[in-house]
């Protein structure tokens, strides 16, 4: 495969997943403020929790350019719309369709239809964010059309390279995400009051709602959540689709169908895939992460961000 296209549909996994993942970060922020629970005071005991958003989506510095202060207003115009924002709901759905059209030969007609119109309907043409009581029907209807589009993919793409490259982009993405929203929602002390107690609980919902978590955690958790058991089953659980340790296996899967495709070529991007899904897998316990650093939040960051390097390396750099 042509290393062009091979790029182009690396990213094209990856920007249909961040669209999704800024769409669910958006949408749970925003009922997670709504109904937070009281203090006895009678008033909300969650100020605005906007700005982690922007450290979560690594826009900070960037946002701070174009807005003084992180609320309710700025952050959505920022993570869905704003022309400035390269990771923004619209430019992540821009990107897809623009990849999607370079390989348009490579994917499916349903697939191509599917992306083109979640692009019109979503992103084309809008220069004002949605209205805050539109916010809701706007991120579920980016979160279904990310679901249609790799849906489609799933059901119609040839287990080929180019499928391998979709799979390689998404799961990347999505390994990216989890541990920088456990790297920003985990340093937080709510400190040991009741008032305490309740928001670490009612934020511990949010970050499981966030990652599409809440249902499988129940079933596995009776208890009440705690930063622990979330960090836990988000980072280490092996069955869940969202785990950081069920994208790496997957990842070092993938790879090593591209690396077996393509003989000869450098195997330094599955060796550093398989080498993070090890680290992961025999971690004993989450304390080790959390707690002893070994490896720390950044430093999985950091790897996964090498990795991805790697690949690029390797594949498109031609």
């Amino acid at each position: 495969m042509l290393s062009r296209l091979a790029e182009a549909l690396y990213w094209f996994g990856r920007y249909l997943e961040r669209a999704e993942n800024t769409a669910r970060l958006l949408d749970v922020n925003y009922y997670a403020i709504a109904e937070a629970p009281l203090a006895p005071s009678g008033r909300g005991i969650v100020a605005e929790q906007w700005a982690p958003l922007l450290a979560i989506t690594d826009s900070d510095a960037s946002f701070r350019q174009h807005f003084e202060r992180a609320d309710a207003s700025s952050v959505p115009a920022w993570l869905t719309v704003h022309p400035d924002n390269p990771a923004s709901i619209r430019s992540s759905l821009t990107f897809a369709r623009t990849n999607a059209r370079t390989v348009r030969d490579r994917i499916s007609t349903e697939m191509w239809e599917a992306v083109n119109r979640a692009y019109l309907e979503l992103a084309n043409g809008r220069d004002e964010a949605p209205e805050e009581d539109a916010l809701h029907d706007y991120c579920i209807a980016v979160r279904d059309a990310s679901h249609l589009v790799l849906g489609i993919a799933h059901a119609t793409l040839p287990r080929d390279l180019g499928w391998y490259f979709v799979r390689a982009g998404q799961y990347v993405e999505r390994a990216d995400t989890i541990v920088r929203m456990l790297s920003v929602r985990t340093r937080h002390d709510f400190g040991t009051d009741a008032v305490a107690a309740g928001l670490e609980a009612h934020r511990s919902m949010a970050m499981l709602k966030s990652t599409s978590a809440y249902e499988a955690y129940r079933k596995r958790h009776r208890r009440t959540p705690t930063r622990e058991s979330i960090a836990a089953f988000l980072l280490l659980e092996p069955d869940f689709p969202r785990s950081l340790r069920y994208c790496l296996s997957m990842l070092d899967e993938v790879l090593a169908q591209i690396a077996a495709a393509n003989p000869g070529t450098d195997r330094e991007a599955q060796r550093q895939a398989g080498w993070l899904a090890a680290r992961i897998a025999y971690c004993p316990d989450v304390g080790r992460i959390l707690d002893d650093e070994e490896p720390s939040l950044d430093e999985l960051l950091d790897a996964i961000g090498a990795l991805s390097d790697e690949i690029g390396r390797t594949y498109f750099l031609r």
